[in-house]
C-alpha cells in the first residue's frame, strides 16, 4: 500500500506523517489489494478535517471527518473506513473474486466550453456494474449519486439516493 499525504494550510510534520502511516496501514489487514491511498490533512479556522482516499480493484472507499483535533479526525475517519468495509465486506470479497471487468473510458468527450459556475472538473472511468454494485460503490465514496456504465445494457447510468432514503435509477431512452 502507498500512502499519500498532503496538507492543506498544514505543515504536514514528521509525527503525524508516522500517525497517518501507522493508522491507515492497519487497513491492509483487510485486503492486500489497496492501491495509493491519498490521505488530506486541512485546517480551516479551528477545524481539523481528514479526506480518505483508498481505491480498491476498481471500487472506492471514502471518507471525510472534521473536529478540532487533528488526530481525533484521522482516528474517526479510519472508522468510518473500517465500518465501511465490514458492512459491505461479503460484497466486496464476492466482486474481489469474480473476473476484473476490461476499463472503460468515458465516450463522450470532455466540454471545451468554459462556464463560469464550474467549479470543479473531474474525469472518471465508468466501469461497467449492476445496479446493485453501483449503489454499494455510490455509499462507500459517500455521495449522493454516481455515474456508471450498466454492464448488460451498456448504456451510461446514473444512481441517487433520494430524499425518503430510497434510491433512482437515471437510464438514457432507446
Amino acid at each position: 500500500m502507498n500512502i499519500l499525504i498532503r496538507g492543506k494550510h498544514i505543515e504536514v510534520t514528521d509525527a503525524l506523517k508516522d500517525y497517518v502511516t501507522k493508522r491507515v496501514s492497519k487497513l491492509e489487514k483487510y485486503s492486500d489489494e489497496f492501491q495509493d491511498v491519498q490521505v488530506t490533512l486541512l485546517v480551516e479556522k479551528d477545524r481539523h478535517r481528514v479526506e480518505v482516499t483508498a481505491p480498491i480493484n476498481g471500487m472506492i472507499l471514502r471518507g471525510e471527518e472534521e473536529t478540532s483535533d487533528m488526530y481525533q479526525s484521522i482516528d474517526m475517519v479510519l472508522e468510518k473506513l473500517e465500518r465501511q468495509i465490514d458492512k459491505y465486506r461479503t460484497r466486496i470479497n464476492k466482486r474481489l473474486r469474480t473476473k476484473v471487468l476490461k476499463d472503460h473510458e468515458p465516450e463522450h468527450p470532455a466540454a471545451e466550453e468554459e462556464h463560469e459556475h464550474v467549479v470543479r472538473n473531474k474525469k472518471f472511468q465508468a466501469k461497467p456494474m449492476s445496479v446493485d454494485e453501483a449503489i454499494m460503490q455510490m455509499n462507500l465514496i459517500g455521495h449522493t449519486f454516481f455515474v456508471f456504465t450498466d454492464a448488460d445494457t451498456h448504456q451510461m447510468n446514473v444512481v441517487y439516493r433520494r430524499k425518503n432514503g430510497d434510491y433512482g435509477l437515471l437510464e438514457p431512452e432507446r
